[in-house]
């Protein structure tokens, strides 16, 4: 899990500026996807290869059937899924921060200009340091939703086209340098096909979550109208000075 804890620490952050359904999506990331892959599903697919038996002993050929059969490892399928599916988060996130750099100068230059001539007030921190969403804030939440919600159904369609959903127990091969045509038996297949699912299940369940937030923002931006803002505390300026992010 070592290897993931610079994304989790930068999605901890995220945890606070998002809505209560952004918050529940973030957890099944944390506890369904990454802990699971880390802890479970890495070893089960250790021997996806070595452990692959074919009915020749012809070499090279039982690495050009395992190639032909899976492309691309299902756990490195998932590990980029994983990331595609965070970076549009990541990148809102970067934009809060710049919006919080930038509210603090302007604040600090209110303080100290008594005549306040030509500023602009702060338009998404209050006196007390708070970020709430609305404006290019809201819209580029918005549009991280929409392209999270993009990448998980384009990750799943593509595990769909390129080896389904169920992990076949035989692979029939015909490539060079097989003599013939080749049978292949996987190992743990029951196993794999659990996990396959799992993960499946997850994805949908994500993107179920990243559809509901979106039309739970467009509803309250219309129950609040203009002058919506995200009537909940997200990142504090405090925080910003204080190390945190």
């Amino acid at each position: 899990m070592g290897e993931w804890g610079f994304l989790s620490s930068l999605l901890e952050k995220v945890q606070n500026h998002s809505t209560v359904i952004g918050k529940v999506w973030m957890t099944v990331l944390f506890i369904f996807r990454i802990m699971v892959l880390g802890a479970g599903i890495d070893k089960v697919w250790s021997d996806e290869q070595s452990k692959m038996v074919c009915n020749t002993k012809q070499p090279g050929c039982t690495n050009v059937c395992y190639d032909k059969a899976f492309p691309i490892s299902h756990v490195r399928l998932w590990v980029m899924q994983i990331i595609f599916v965070s970076t549009p988060t990541l990148i809102y996130l970067g934009h809060v921060i710049h919006v919080t750099q930038k509210e603090t100068k302007l604040r600090e230059k209110l303080q100290n200009n008594a005549e306040r001539q030509g500023l602009k007030m702060p338009k998404y921190t209050d006196g007390k340091g708070k970020v709430y969403i609305k404006g290019s804030l809201l819209g580029s939440y918005m549009t991280s939703l929409v392209f999270k919600m993009i990448l998980e159904v384009a990750f799943i369609v593509g595990q769909h086209y390129l080896y389904g959903f169920v992990f076949e127990p035989k692979i029939v091969c015909e490539a060079d340098p097989c003599p013939f045509k080749v049978e292949c038996f996987m190992s743990r297949p029951t196993e794999k096909t659990i996990f396959i699912i799992f993960m499946l299940v997850v994805s949908c369940v994500s993107l179920l979550l990243t559809v509901v937030e979106i039309f739970y923002l467009m509803c309250r931006k219309n129950n609040k109208g203009p002058s919506y803002s995200g009537g909940h505390q997200m990142m504090t300026i405090s925080d910003y000075s204080a190390g945190k992010i």
